[in-house]
């Protein structure tokens, strides 16, 4: 079995798209004016609008109603990511400034536009980088 992606649902697919652009230096591979996904590394964060939700199963995914997953994305300069997303203005809410954690990450915790936690992290320790060694 393949852990292939995470799709997110949303009522305004170029906003959340452009943020995740922006955020991660991705471009975005758009199938349809409703489906686009970011290839970053050995994941995929597809992006849906609402309209794509009846072909599943009608009213089965509401936009911007998770209050319980984070997105995590490893990057080479959490405080790069910080300043690069402070000046895009994309951001109204960064939850948490960039800090180094005790497990060994420096971490970046915000919110994308539709309000779904993000967490960018750099691993900073031998034991970090250990634990994540692919």
């Amino acid at each position: 079995m393949d852990f292939v992606s995470i799709r997110v649902i949303t009522g305004d697919i170029t906003r959340l798209v452009t943020f995740y652009e922006r955020a991660t230096g991705v471009p975005a591979n758009w199938s349809t004016e409703d489906f686009a996904e970011l290839r970053v590394g050995s994941a995929t964060l597809a992006i849906g609008s609402t309209r794509t939700v009846p072909m599943f199963a009608p009213g089965a995914a509401h936009p911007a109603d998770n209050r319980s997953v984070i997105l995590e994305f490893r990057v080479e300069d959490v405080d790069g990511v910080h300043r690069n997303l402070l000046d895009s203005g994309l951001v109204e809410d960064f939850v948490q400034q960039p800090a180094t954690m005790p497990w060994g990450n420096r971490s970046l915790l915000l919110r994308d536009p539709d309000g779904h936690l993000v967490n960018f992290f750099t691993p900073l320790t031998e034991a970090a980088i250990a634990r994540l060694a692919h």
